[in-house]
């Protein structure tokens, strides 16, 4: 398995604070059958992102596991002005393994103005968003129609693995249980920050979406769409996603809540 979105690297943001506890952190995403991960720390007002100390840090995470684990680097995007203006200026700096692929957190207490823009400028400059854990954040939680242009438009969703076990609570659950019923999901992912509150356990979800909703769409969701991300390669075809029709989606809030069981 590919984990596209884990704060692997030390000292670098609310991740794990020291080497040895992110070496532990691996060795149980190992544990778990992931061969490949993507260091993700957060881009925001509060922790700075600096590729090249990344890098650093990276290295040495890289020369302590040896060649049982292939690392890149990622980056955990908040949509802040300077960032996106960043970003688009140098698609590279932020995206995984500097191929393209953008993981995008909204803030929990707005959703920005015109983020149809927002995007299609992040597309021209060659990145192609994944919207990160819609269904922990209040706001898409409540109004997963916001994302219907967004997805229409070409944008990606990755639900985070625990959410599924119902460690967010069952409201995150239920959410992403729903969203992954509707195709809306392409990538499962840790979010992994630590080895107890958010740990990188990847296989229990992967086996609770084998169970519910079959081994091909856990193998999509955990190898096959992550492993596309990781190398900058399109992603394979991907099972229709429903209610995204322009028909059924104009003002379709009120069929979007019933197709979500609101």
């Amino acid at each position: 398995m590919i984990d596209i979105h884990h704060h692997l690297l030390p000292g670098l943001d609310d991740g794990p604070a020291d080497l040895e506890i992110s070496i532990a952190m691996a060795e149980m995403s190992l544990q778990n059958g992931v061969t490949h991960i993507v260091c993700t720390p957060h881009a925001n007002d509060r922790f700075h992102f600096d590729p090249a100390a990344n890098a650093e840090r990276m290295a040495v995470v890289a020369q302590r596991l040896g060649d049982r684990v292939t690392l890149a680097p990622g980056c955990d995007f908040h949509l802040m002005y300077d960032n996106i203006e960043d970003a688009i200026a140098n698609p590279a700096k932020y995206s995984i393994n500097g191929k393209g692929y953008l993981l995008v957190e909204f803030p929990e207490q707005s959703i920005p103005n015109k983020m149809d823009e927002i995007f299609f400028r992040l597309n021209l400059a060659g990145l192609t968003s994944i919207i990160t854990h819609p269904e922990r954040n209040p706001l898409l939680a409540r109004h997963p129609e916001r994302m219907t242009e967004w997805l229409r438009a070409g944008c990606y969703v990755q639900i985070t693995a625990a959410s599924l076990t119902g460690r967010f609570g069952k409201q995150a659950q239920k959410v992403a249980h729903a969203l992954l019923r509707r195709n809306w999901v392409h990538f499962v992912a840790t979010d992994a920050h630590d080895l107890s509150s958010r740990p990188p356990k990847l296989r229990e979800a992967y086996n609770l979406v084998a169970a519910e909703y079959g081994r091909e769409t856990a193998e999509r969701l955990c190898v096959e769409n992550p492993r596309a991300a990781f190398y900058g390669e399109p992603l394979p075809a991907q099972p229709e996603a429903e209610g995204l029709g322009r028909e059924q989606s104009r003002n379709g809030s009120g069929l979007i809540h019933r197709m979500f069981g609101r």
